[in-house]
């Protein structure tokens, strides 16, 4: 009988419309349905990309860009209809990231109602490309969340424009859909603020930078180089419009109250005590903050926020909230004068009147919040959106309360941590915590949550924080291949098989080699 019900099993999820047992048909993230069918598409050199909608030319041209690298030859995009084409096509009745995917023997088509869409199945496709003849399918898909983010920290490290359009390719890649930009820390201000030139004068620029691995109770050794670079506005009107043509909406991070000693450098006024201050040059956590009892500190934070939102349309708008020392307001007569004022209880609170006053700020100006789960304490309104980054708990208490949340775990999201047991001996220098490519698989938003509440979870997102992150080569070691496992809990959340996913993910690897990323190797080499 055990043997009986195995069989039926077996034979049931090889029907149509069961993604997992597939045997030709590899894509990450996984797709909602695939159907497989005989034969398969062959991809010559003269096989075009067909538009049937202008909006489709980019799309188009960014597949046919990464056959080239696939295959040696670029095909060629046109209006013209063929008939041994790939053919793209919008039509009504999909939603915004839903389409179809059809491959025969003598045609490809993808449908969709939005280029957005388009694109998902044309980066389905890319990986099919790769694994030689196209396999004849049926491919309907659509994501599991809305938000499915990739965090990138350039305060630690620069990353110049070049680099941050090719992580922001490898977010498109993996369907990922927002790009949260970490603009400002302690370390330095990488935004150019018209209105505040010191911000980029002094606060981009560190003296030297910790050479070796952090440890807040030894002296550390320093490399003695000045180090400072920051984007100008007309460099950020130029990637967030390159995101933008591969559908992924930039979300800037200006943080406050704390990790802001790069500003209080440049403008001590900003501080409790007025200084002097230096930009950092190791990392861990300034008990120096914005003074949340000056009005001269609101005045700055909204006129910054102002030209940032002239830079990025996006709804949301991160302004941190995380690691934010009291001390210095415990000491500081001003901010004391606040708490009294205001009717507060302690610091606490008063970090809480400070995040309140913000978002009603972009509230007027048609935005949103996001801040990381500190901005929970002290209380919060319920429009706030939560990144739940200590562990699971603050986004399920988020959550049970009626606010958005944004769950980024560290022990599965974090991807500075390292990605073996024994880092020492495999890896560069990084962060000895540990999260391998099964850990990040294992992340469930939606855990403990009944369904009301699982409803306010938006998503999903990686992180990159670049302590030890120099350049692009290492954060592709990084973020590559963990960031599929976070792509697919986003896309796929609902139909997730870790050993399913390890069968299919060769053909994406594919990819990662054809544009020269430098993946980890490790989940392929048996090291965890």
């Amino acid at each position: 009988m055990k043997h009986l019900l195995f069989l039926i099993f077996a034979v049931q999820a090889c029907l149509p419309g069961f993604a997992a047992c597939d045997g030709r048909v590899r894509i990450v993230p996984r797709p909602a349905e695939v159907e497989e069918l005989p034969g398969s598409f062959r991809l010559t050199p003269r096989t075009p990309v067909v538009i049937t909608d202008e909006q489709l030319r980019t799309p188009a041209e960014i597949f046919a860009r990464a056959v080239g690298k696939l295959t040696g030859t670029e095909p060629a995009v046109t209006a013209a209809p063929e008939k041994h084409a790939v053919t793209l096509q919008l039509q009504p009745g999909y939603e915004a990231e839903e389409y179809l995917l059809e491959v025969g023997r003598q045609r490809i088509t993808v449908t969709a109602s939005t280029p957005q869409a388009v694109l998902h199945g044309l980066r389905s496709l890319q990986q099919l490309v790769a694994g030689g003849e196209i396999p004849a399918c049926v491919v309907r898909d659509k994501p599991t969340f809305a938000y499915r983010g990739a965090m990138l920290d350039v305060c630690r490290h620069f990353f110049p424009v070049e680099d941050v359009k090719t992580y922001i390719d490898i977010l498109s890649l993996h369907k990922i859909n927002k790009f949260h930009w970490h603009l400002t820390d302690d370390q330095g201000w990488r935004i150019e603020i018209k209105k505040y030139p010191l911000l980029t004068q002094i606060g981009s620029r560190r003296a030297e930078t910790l050479v070796g691995r952090y440890d807040k109770n030894k002296e550390g050794v320093y490399d003695g180089k000045p180090y400072g670079e920051f984007y100008t506005q007309e460099e950020i009107r130029e990637i967030v419009s390159y995101a933008a043509e591969r559908h992924i909406e930039v979300i800037p991070e200006i943080e406050m109250p704390g990790h802001g000693l790069a500003a209080l450098t440049a403008y001590p006024w900003l501080g409790c005590t007025g200084g002097p201050y230096a930009v950092w040059t190791h990392w861990g956590i300034s008990d120096d903050v914005y003074c949340a009892g000056k009005e001269t500190t609101f005045e700055f934070i909204e006129k910054v926020l102002t030209e940032v939102l002239a830079l990025f349309p996006s709804k949301l708008i991160h302004i941190g909230g995380d690691e934010c020392p009291k001390g210095r307001w415990k000491a500081c007569p001003l901010c004391q004068q606040r708490i009294r004022e205001e009717g507060l209880k302690d610091e606490y609170q008063l970090q809480s009147y400070f995040i309140h006053r913000i978002e009603r700020w972009m509230h007027t100006h048609g935005r949103e919040i996001i801040g990381w789960d500190e901005i929970l304490q002290g209380g919060i309104s319920k429009t706030a959106n939560i990144m739940s980054w200590n562990g699971s708990d603050p986004g399920i208490k988020a959550a049970q309360r009626g606010n958005p949340v944004i769950m980024t775990p560290k022990w599965y999201c974090y991807f500075d941590y390292s990605q073996t047991s024994d880092p020492e001996r495999y890896e560069p220098l990084g962060n000895t915590r540990y999260v391998s490519v099964r850990q990040a698989y294992r992340l469930d938003p939606c855990d403990r949550l009944t369904l009301p509440d699982q409803k306010r979870i938006r998503g999903v997102q990686c992180n990159l924080w670049t302590e030890y992150i120099a350049d692009i080569r290492h954060a592709q070691h990084m973020v590559l291949p963990r960031m599929a496992a976070l792509a697919e809990t986003g896309w796929a959340n609902d139909r997730k098989d870790y050993n399913d996913f390890v069968r299919r993910i060769p053909a994406l690897v594919a990819v990662y080699k054809a544009e020269g990323y430098n993946y980890a190797p490790y989940l392929f080499e048996g090291i965890e």
